[in-house]
């Protein structure tokens, strides 16, 4: 019977293409990779890849291969790993990626309890304004909004992602509030440059009654960092549009004010996001309980919605 190792460094080969990525993924030499996949190659009989200077390509056997034991060696990984640190008591590293305003405001005040409960995990937290590839760069977990739900990922929905005007009290101060989303265009703006597409980002709102608008708040800032614009807001710098979440603070305690109370856009679901898998890893699952426990207990999701009056 192959050994672990062996299909382990085949499969991460095989994903990136290069013996060098699969040995970082897997914390191996090169050497080691190239010589796991020679000893399943002599054993199966087969050649599994056409090596050549530059990449790895795999064989038509190869391809096989790799579709029967793909989803296969996720269960097993697993279910090893699961065994080995006691299936009542979670182990290893944690890497989890989120945005970095929702990330230290809701996530981060959580770790003092997953250590508390599971002291043999090890988080690993990138906090980053982009959409990672979960599979390809070893993430166990991603939160946040709009990732495409690529073949094996599954997204558990947390609240929804709601967009409100907001200004400081002090901008507004002899200014006539806005009655509709198209009254913002009289306003200075702050605006964002999207990471991924380079573009300002534009929105429609929306009313209760589902009547939707253009919201043509002028660009007069641009910042590329939701945290940044809701400081220059604060600064009284103009109005900025930004998620329910990444002002829910400020708009308890009146730093900031919500304009357009009855309008909000909705840019999806904010979400847990992970690989679907039949054995999902105990420290994965314990962190996504965690998460789901908290957002219960504190009503997030009806404190995230811009559509209830409630909010501002």
């Amino acid at each position: 019977m192959e050994t672990l190792a062996n299909l382990e460094s085949f499969v991460k080969s095989a994903e990136s293409a290069s013996f060098s990525e699969a040995a970082r993924r897997l914390s191996l030499t090169p050497a080691a990779v190239s010589r796991n996949v020679a000893m399943l190659e002599r054993n199966l009989g087969v050649r599994l890849f056409q090596r050549s200077t530059r990449k790895l390509v795999l064989t038509e056997a190869g391809e096989r291969f790799l579709q029967s034991i793909g989803g296969n060696l996720d269960a097993l990984q697993t279910a090893i790993a699961d065994v080995s640190s006691g299936a009542s008591e979670p182990a290893g590293v944690l890497k989890v990626s989120l945005s970095p305003t929702f990330g230290a405001e809701f996530i981060l005040p959580l770790l003092p309890e997953l250590k508390r409960r599971h002291p043999l995990i090890r988080p690993e937290w990138h906090f980053e304004n982009r959409h990672v590839d979960l599979a390809a760069e070893g993430y166990d977990v991603a939160i946040g909004a709009g990732f495409d739900l690529t073949p094996g990922i599954v997204a558990r929905t947390l609240a929804p992602a709601h967009i409100i005007a907001v200004a400081a009290p002090g901008y507004m101060a002899g200014r006539t509030p806005p009655s509709d989303p198209e009254d913002l265009s009289r306003m200075e703006g702050i605006a964002m440059r999207s990471l991924r597409t380079g573009r300002v980002r534009q929105w429609v709102m929306r009313n209760v009654a589902g009547t939707e608008k253009a919201a043509p708040l002028p660009d007069t800032i641009i910042v590329n960092d939701p945290a940044a614009m809701r400081e220059a807001a604060k600064l009284g710098l103009g109005v900025a549009l930004l998620a329910v979440s990444d002002v829910l603070r400020e708009l308890e305690n009146g730093s900031l004010i919500r304009l357009l109370p009855h309008w909000y856009a909705d840019a999806g679901a904010i979400s847990l996001y992970y690989a679907s898998r039949t054995l999902l890893p105990a420290k994965t699952r314990v962190f996504v309980d965690l998460v789901a426990e908290t957002f219960s207990r504190e009503q997030l999701a009806e404190r995230f919605a811009g559509s209830l009056a409630s909010v501002g």
